[in-house]
């Protein structure tokens, strides 16, 4: 009998406090588990290597883009964002400063009461979660959020208080959906050095 493993593990804990919740997420060692908090309902989701795989690979492609296209970005990876005021908080698979790269460069910590969220939020999603990430990221303000399932991406952009989808970036512009589907589908063919060389090599030509 083959036995599937999950790829992702997650725990849902209700009724903490917000100082709890901050407790806890001081008291790790690393970014695992990754805590999104929600008013109370406390997520804690450990990534296997699938979701860290596809988290890695849209960050690889992000960062690649970016290069050749001479974005200045900051990674934030999976920094807490929190907003006290709305009881919310979250750990996300990548993030980025892109248009307010300039602005996060020189700050060690990041406090949302004064700075903007982060530009770009990469979310893997394989299993469901509890909290209803999109109205969350919403809430706080994120305006771009890209969403993967295991099978395939897709791209949000805030409109309002609420997310549409869109087919290519607006924080990278010119990237589409489909090229980084295209290179996702291709991560178990070739090495990954070799696809992002491949991948660099088909943008630049652009």
């Amino acid at each position: 009998m083959q036995v599937i493993e999950s790829p992702e593990t997650r725990t849902v804990l209700e009724n903490v406090r917000w100082e709890t919740f901050l407790e806890l997420a001081e008291q790790r060692r690393g970014s695992v588990p990754r805590m999104t908090y929600d008013n109370g309902v406390l997520e804690m989701m450990c990534p296997k290597r699938q979701h860290e795989n596809i988290g890695r690979w849209i960050g690889r492609i992000v960062e690649t883009y970016s290069e050749v296209f001479a974005i200045e970005i900051q990674s934030v990876a999976s920094t807490t964002f929190k907003r006290k005021e709305l009881t919310r908080a979250f750990e996300a698979d990548e993030s980025y400063y892109v248009q307010h790269a300039e602005l996060i460069r020189p700050k060690e910590e990041i406090d949302l009461a004064v700075d903007p969220p982060p530009d770009l939020v990469i979310e893997v999603e394989i299993t469901s979660s509890a909290i209803q990430k999109l109205k969350l990221f919403a809430a706080m303000e994120v305006p771009e959020v890209w969403r993967h399932d295991g099978d395939r991406l897709e791209m949000f952009r805030l409109k309002g208080s609420q997310y549409e989808g869109i087919d290519s970036s607006e924080a990278l512009p010119g990237l589409t959906v489909a090229t980084i589907n295209d290179v996702l589908r291709r991560r178990f063919e070739i090495g990954e050095t070799a696809l992002i060389r491949e991948f660099r090599q088909s943008i630049t030509k652009k």
